[in-house]
């Protein structure tokens, strides 16, 4: 939001300075990002009215002008300009004036005739980076009056960065109301008198989405002259707030939008085919707008229509086959209430920002609708002329205004200082809210242009406020410290970060939201969470795996040339399950390139399958994890596993799948996985065993098998077996190939045993292995000799 000062203070005219004025908006929570002059520092320039041209007599391109300065005689100045002429007024330096530039205007001799001043051009003035020729100035504008004061040009301009909840205060009308809020000034209302109509018309109004446009005011104005010319207030008002004049009927309706927040638009009657309906648009239609975008619309979108062709997007641009020229005669004034609900982001669907969308996805002053309107018939009937009509409106249900109950006790809770109920009710007025209090509470009633006041906390920030944050007391805060408990069923955070980052990972943070055709692929996930209001068409749900950031970060990093990279990322991931939401806390890596930095002592390796399963046991030590072969959507129909734990799913390992290699281009595929966080972070208490001192037995056992046979099957068989004196049974070879059938392996186990108490005997060694042996019979190995 761009406003003139001198505007502002038509409004109200706080005793301050311009600097001052913009801290306390800011420290009000009405951020002032720029505070700029409307001109750069000149003085002793005037208006000046040119009298009498006549030829240099020693320069063809010369003429010596006889200028009206406001003094009791003329001054003859030499001019170059090309556009001089008897009768024109421009701008005059006097002699002793300082121009931009450090330019001194001084009295000269031209090629032998004196001048006593210059005739400037707007960029010798730096009112503009190029210019063509002198300014010419109003005709009415008097000679003699300092050119500063005439054009206002001692002006300062505001910039805001309005944070969304405040619309009310993109208007000259709602930051005078906020000015007047804060320094108590008197607020100078806008007197606007109802324009009674000399026309005894209407245009027909049909509103169909009721809920979307709860509130819909017309006005037919006949005769009007649309290539009047816009007057030069009007239009400095509007340059300074960043909009530019286009004829004299839009300028209006643009003026009327910055001094009271509601965007209007005029339609050229002569253009219409019938009444207007207010509807949402139909599959298959389209509309040139005033930018001539063309757009296609849909039954999301609400439209301005008559009764053969949609006339505007409802609260963000008109049509052009329907804007208003300079040959238009008759206008139709709309000015409506759009709810924020029906408005917000359907400008960006279309790749638009414009003023009305930015007011109305925000909320506009309801109760101002119809005031705008006769607001803007007063200006268009003073400029442009013409006969207005009978306003036609059409109501449904507008938003109410529900009491907010305030308790006094709570405001000296959360601000930490003690007001009365006086103060309060004082600072409530300030702020035009209806109040009714009972004791120390109260219940506030928010105005119509208030849509963010709904609970009791807005109205204690209000307070703080406007009581101002300077006058909050900084109180140090007593506390004791107390230590927090530690428990040892919790692995903590920090370690498996030392964790990973110790095996090279490095933490990334994506986006929750993913977009959804990655996310149905990837993730096999065919109802995601969708968000009803997304930031962008590619971020469109909520991931319900950790997979698609750390790709997109992988991809990244292969862009810039980095051959071997390792990721991970602890994060929500969210999902739908009974008809509810859930959500979960995961951990995810993902590792691309070389098993092992380059050096020589290593053979170089591509990082595979079970680099990868290490980290994750790493992670997990010294608790054993169970990787069972299972497909997942995203990863190598062989080469991926589901990862248990005490007969639980915890997640997925595996290499990427060969068509996500193929479509993100990687050289060669990555190995990811993914665990839920919460079962990582659980861990049991210690506990102490006795430490044997006598030295362990180790048999090697050779089984032949069929090549299906999982061997964490037939370990987890054998630690089933109450084999006495059994430690530790690892498998250290497997063998395929010569000497052995097709269809079989040979699997080597090696099988600790070991006694806290004694030395084993050989009779009590055999006596496990038998039972390990028959375990193994029973699975279907056959022991090898």
């Amino acid at each position: 939001m761009k406003f003139s000062e001198n505007w502002l203070r038509t409004w109200v005219d706080p005793d301050m300075s311009s600097e001052a004025l913009a801290h306390a908006l800011t420290m009000a929570g009405i951020e002032v990002e720029s505070l700029e002059s409307v001109a750069t520092a000149f003085n002793k320039v005037v208006v000046a009215e040119v009298l009498e041209v006549t030829k240099h007599p020693n320069a063809d391109r010369l003429n010596v002008c006889r200028v009206n300065v406001g003094e009791t005689q003329p001054l003859s100045i030499v001019c170059g300009a090309a556009n001089v002429s008897a009768g024109v007024k421009v701008p005059c330096a006097l002699i002793g004036a300082n121009l931009p530039g450090d330019f001194a205007i001084k009295q000269a001799k031209v090629r032998g005739v004196e001048s006593f001043g210059m005739l400037c051009s707007k960029k010798e003035l730096g009112l503009a980076e190029a210019s063509e020729g002198l300014f010419l100035l109003p005709i009415d504008a008097p000679p003699g009056k300092p050119l500063r004061e005439f054009l206002e040009l001692d002006d300062k301009l505001f910039t805001l960065k309005l944070t969304p909840n405040r619309s009310d205060c993109s208007s000259i009308a709602g930051i005078a109301r906020e000015v007047a809020a804060l320094t108590g000034n008197t607020l100078i209302p806008l007197q606007i008198p109802v324009q009674h109509p000399s026309l005894n018309e209407q245009l027909p109004v049909t509103v169909i989405d009721t809920s979307g446009c709860p509130l819909y005011c017309g006005r037919l104005v006949r005769g009007v002259n649309a290539a009047a010319a816009t007057p030069e207030w009007m239009l400095r008002r509007l340059e300074r707030s960043g909009l530019r004049g286009i004829n004299a009927v839009v300028d209006i309706t643009n003026y009327v939008m910055l001094e009271m927040g509601q965007p209007m638009h005029a339609f050229d009657v002569a253009k219409l085919s019938g009444g207007i309906t207010v509807r949402k648009a139909r599959k298959g239609e389209s509309l040139c707008l005033l930018n001539e975008q063309s757009v296609d619309l849909d039954e999301e979108v609400m439209v301005i229509a008559d009764d053969a062709h949609i006339l505007a997007l409802a609260g963000i641009m008109g049509g052009l086959d329907s804007g208003v020229g300079s040959n238009t005669r008759d206008v139709f004034l709309e000015s409506a209430f759009f709810h924020p609900d029906a408005i917000a982001g359907k400008a960006r669907r279309f790749g638009l920002s414009t003023d009305s969308s930015f007011r109305f996805e925000r909320g506009v002053d309801f109760a101002a609708t119809r005031l705008a309107l006769e607001r803007a018939t007063q200006l268009l009937l003073q400029i442009c002329g013409g006969s207005a009509g009978v306003i036609i409106e059409a109501r449904g249900d507008l938003p109410k205004r529900e009491a907010i109950k305030l308790r006094g006790s709570r405001v000296a809770r959360v601000l930490g200082i003690t007001l009365e109920a006086k103060q309060i009710a004082m600072l409530f007025a300030r702020l035009r809210l209806e109040v009714d209090s009972k004791g120390g509470d109260f219940l506030v009633t928010p105005p119509s242009f208030r849509f963010d006041l709904s609970i009791e906390e807005d109205l204690i920030e209000e307070i703080a406020r406007l009581h101002g944050y300077d006058n909050i007391p900084a109180a140090t805060p007593h506390a004791s410290l107390t230590m927090l408990p530690d428990s040892e069923l919790q692995r903590p955070l920090a370690r498996i970060h030392q964790t990973l980052v110790a095996r090279d990972y490095q933490e990334i943070i994506s986006y929750s939201f993913v977009e959804e055709q990655i996310e149905r692929e990837l993730c096999g996930n065919t109802e995601p969470v969708r968000l009803q209001n997304p930031i962008a068409s590619n971020l469109a749900v909520m991931r319900s795996s950790l997979i698609t950031g750390l790709i997109e970060a992988l991809r990244y990093n292969l862009n810039r040339k980095q051959s071997r990279v390792r990721l991970y990322e602890i994060g929500a991931c969210f999902a739908r399950l009974n008809g509810r939401y859930a959500h979960s806390q995961r951990l995810s890596g993902i590792a691309y390139g070389e098993s092992q930095p380059e050096q020589w002592g290593v053979a170089s390796k591509p990082v595979d399958f079970y680099d990868v399963k290490a980290d994750v046991e790493a992670l997990y030590a010294p608790y054993r994890l169970n990787f069972v072969t299972a497909s997942h959507p995203a990863l190598h129909p062989g080469r991926s596993a589901r990862i248990e734990r005490a007969g639980n799913m915890i997640g997925w390992i595996g290499e990427l799948h060969p068509q996500w290699q193929q479509r993100y281009d990687m050289p060669q595929s990555g190995v990811w996985f993914e665990v839920e966080y919460e079962d990582l972070s659980r861990v049991s208490v210690p506990h102490t065993g006795e430490i044997a001192k006598f030295l362990p037995a180790r048999r090697d056992l050779a089984f032949l098998v069929d090549d299906a046979v999982a061997v964490q099957t037939l370990i987890e068989a054998m630690k089933k077996v109450p084999a006495p004196y059994v430690q530790e049974i690892q498998v250290f070879d497997v063998y395929r190939g010569k000497g052995l059938e097709p269809g079989k392996k040979s699997l080597a186990f090696r099988v600790l045993l070991q006694d806290t108490q004694k030395t084993l005997t050989d009779s009590e060694i055999e006596s496990s292995i038998s039972m390990l042996v028959g375990v193994m019979n029973e699975h279907g190995a056959q022991l090898r000799m």
